[in-house]
């Protein structure tokens, strides 16, 4: 085998190894982090919330979770509901009202999207000295456990500022890939939140089931782009905030059954991802530098740094699988080449070339069971996963269409399981 490919080989699997190696950092980390937020019987106060629910042609799943919501726990008196009826042209603003939640109905052709939708609202709550002390933002299609605002309430009581819910998926028996997603967000939005809770990170936005106290929310523009809640946490960090995790206050929300219907939502978010990446890798680094003297807001932007440049489980899991094929032909091809019968070496690059591709499979298993054992996946979830290696060969070719500029997605509407 050619000594440049070797080398190649070599560094691709040592960078899979730095991943993943991080990765089982986190999922160490998370079996320590608490997973309940203590709530007083009396709280020392009850903050004022507005839930901000973008929504564009959402008038089947939306009043499911306006029901879901004048059933939380939390006292009425302390929570308004605002939906923003963006360029609709159902009953959306029509059936928000019939739940009794405060409807603003928006027109803009051009500015299209959630984080246009979000900004505009802010501005004129904002305007119209709306009370409140904090600031929540759900999609339309999710479901809200009963717990949140008293969750939210005691966390900010403590001091947090922005907190991120554990936002999972609804339904993971309905299809494979909703099981699949189920337990890609399973370490994506659970485990690695709580590893970093303990680690000192932050948690990450995650688009839905957000809550900002309401000073942080004045002092940022909500963003714009096709991956609004990646930059916003950009955003923060870099103005020394830091996103908190609330285990505890779960949120569910629809995802595809087809992955026809999910392509266009996995394009924008990869294609998000990646100009993320490019934007604010070279930002967080910069700025980690001036925090040398102190570890702890240095770490913070480091962790971010490793966010960006992780690839998605399934790409990375199969980069894996093809670099373990890499080191078997190593192997081979050096075992048929070798004409003479040689003592045995304890240590060889091909030897360490077949542990590191190894090594770096077995840490995934155990990173992806350790999350799903976190948060009590269903076993139809763990029998999905005869269909990983499709979904896996799907997600590759996807990701390397979007690598190379043939994939590009607007703000879209994704099509869901809407019964």
């Amino acid at each position: 085998m050619n000594a440049l490919l070797q080398a190649g080989l070599l560094v691709i699997q040592s960078t899979i190894t730095l991943f993943v190696s991080y990765l089982l950092l986190l999922t160490l980390a998370a079996w320590r982090a608490p997973k309940h937020t203590s709530i007083p019987a009396t709280p020392q106060k009850l903050n004022q919330f507005l839930i901000l629910i973008p929504a564009h042609n959402e008038e089947k799943l939306l009043p499911r979770l306006l029901v879901n919501l004048q059933a939380l726990a939390y006292p009425q008196s302390h929570y308004r509901v605002h939906v923003i009826a963006d360029n609709c042209t159902d009953k959306t603003a029509e059936f928000a009202r019939q739940h009794n939640a405060i409807v603003h109905e928006r027109w803009n052709t051009e500015q299209k999207g959630k984080g246009y939708a979000l900004q505009w609202l802010l501005e004129k709550l904002w305007q119209n000295n709306i009370t409140h002390d904090a600031i929540v933002i759900f999609d339309a299609d999710t479901v809200v456990s009963p717990n949140f605002l008293d969750v939210m309430n005691a966390r900010l009581n403590n001091g947090e500022r922005v907190i991120q819910a554990y936002y999972a998926v609804q339904n993971p028996e309905s299809s494979f890939s909703a099981g699949l997603r189920y337990a890609a967000l399973a370490v994506l939005h659970y485990l690695r939140p709580q590893g970093r809770m303990v680690l000192g990170g932050s948690a990450g936005l995650k688009g839905n089931g957000m809550v900002f106290a309401a000073d942080v929310m004045k002092s940022h523009t909500w963003s714009a782009s096709v991956t609004e809640d990646i930059e916003q946490h950009m955003a923060l960090l870099l103005s020394g905030e830091r996103v908190t995790f609330a285990p505890d206050a779960e949120i569910q929300a629809e995802m595809p059954d087809k992955l026809t219907d999910a392509r266009s939502q996995n394009v924008r978010w990869e294609q998000g991802r990646l100009e993320m990446a490019k934007t604010y890798v070279p930002k967080l680094f910069t700025t980690s530098l001036h925090h040398l003297r102190h570890p702890q807001k240095a770490f913070v932007l480091w962790d971010a740094i490793m966010e960006h440049l992780i690839p998605p489980f399934s790409v990375l899991a199969g980069l894996s699988v093809i670099s373990l094929f890499g080191s078997l032909i190593w192997w081979f091809v050096e075992a048929q080449g070798s004409g003479q019968a040689t003592a045995p070496k304890f240590f060889s690059l091909r030897k360490f070339s077949l542990a590191l591709s190894v090594g770096a499979l077995f840490g995934q298993a155990f990173y992806l069971l350790a999350g799903l054992k976190m948060v009590n996946a269903p076993r139809s979830v763990y029998r999905v996963f005869i269909y990983a290696p499709g979904y896996i060969l799907w997600k590759i070719w996807h990701y390397v269409r979007i690598l190379l500029g043939f994939e590009q997605q607007s703000w879209v509407r994704t099509t869901r399981n809407e019964g």
